[in-house]
């Protein structure tokens, strides 16, 4: 049976479910799998949004992917290693055209976020500053993010139809109308491809998990790509298996194949 060298984890949706401590039999069975194999985070939230989940699973080795691939941190030390920035203007511009009524944010990285108004509280970590368009928009940042109060996940998936952002790689929420924004060419699945290479581990090798769209350029890089059962129809479509929905532990489940 194949086994999996490298275990790659979003946390929203798959490892945690609304923002919850994992649950004993998701704990457990990472525990165990981290036995044989090396087990890491890959997901969309900054540095400071992860540490909790970090110490909740009690992973103190290796690398942790943040903000959709654009910033990846020693996992033990808490130390970024590397960060991707790029100049959010023009995307900024492309976005505020389609979504007139978004607010937006940039990741300060380590300090937290600077918004143009009102994010729903519990998605930030950090110090959330509120500040100009221009003040947003005066340094290089590894992400962007635009916030559509009373709009929907549809609406924006409406309005974003060909329309594409230059010099950026997008992402959708599935739950909230929150759109992504990273350095073109970052992803995931390019950060975790980075740390494969580092640790010495073939893509073959490797075992991604998630729900999302920002999830789909892992799923397919990854030797092996599980999508969550409550995932949407592409993310299902861009995995060679999918599990059960994050309640009912289906990350669990694949995990316990391999411990």
């Amino acid at each position: 049976m194949w086994t999996p060298r490298l275990i790659a984890l979003d946390i929203d949706g798959t490892t945690v479910h609304a923002h919850q401590p994992p649950s004993p039999r998701v704990l457990a069975a990472i525990r165990a799998v981290g036995r044989h194999a090396m087990v890491m985070l890959c997901t969309g939230r900054t540095v400071l949004g992860v540490r909790r989940v970090l110490d909740e699973l009690g992973l103190d080795s290796g690398l942790t992917v943040c903000s959709n691939g654009a910033v990846v941190m020693d996992t033990a030390s808490r130390v970024v290693r590397e960060v991707v920035t790029f100049d959010a203007a023009v995307a900024h511009a492309t976005v505020k055209d389609v979504l007139p009524e978004a607010v937006f944010g940039t990741e300060h990285v380590g300090v937290g976020q600077r918004v143009t108004g009102p994010f729903p509280g519990v998605h930030l970590a950090g110090e959330v500053t509120e500040v100009s368009e221009a003040e947003l928009l005066a340094a290089a940042t590894p992400k962007l993010i635009a916030y559509w109060p009373g709009g929907t996940v549809d609406e924006v998936a409406e309005r974003f139809a060909g329309i594409e952002v230059p010099g950026a790689t997008v992402t959708f929420d599935h739950e909230f109308p929150w759109v992504t924004m990273v350095a073109a060419g970052v992803s995931k699945a390019s950060a975790l491809a980075g740390v494969a290479a580092g640790a010495g581990v073939a893509q073959q090798d490797v075992l991604a998990v998630g729900d999302g769209d920002n999830d789909c350029t892992m799923l397919r890089w990854a030797g092996h790509g599980v999508a969550m059962g409550q995932a949407p129809p592409e993310v299902k479509e861009a995995a060679d298996e999918v599990t059960g929905a994050v309640t009912e532990d289906g990350l669990a489940a694949v995990l316990e194949r391999f411990s």
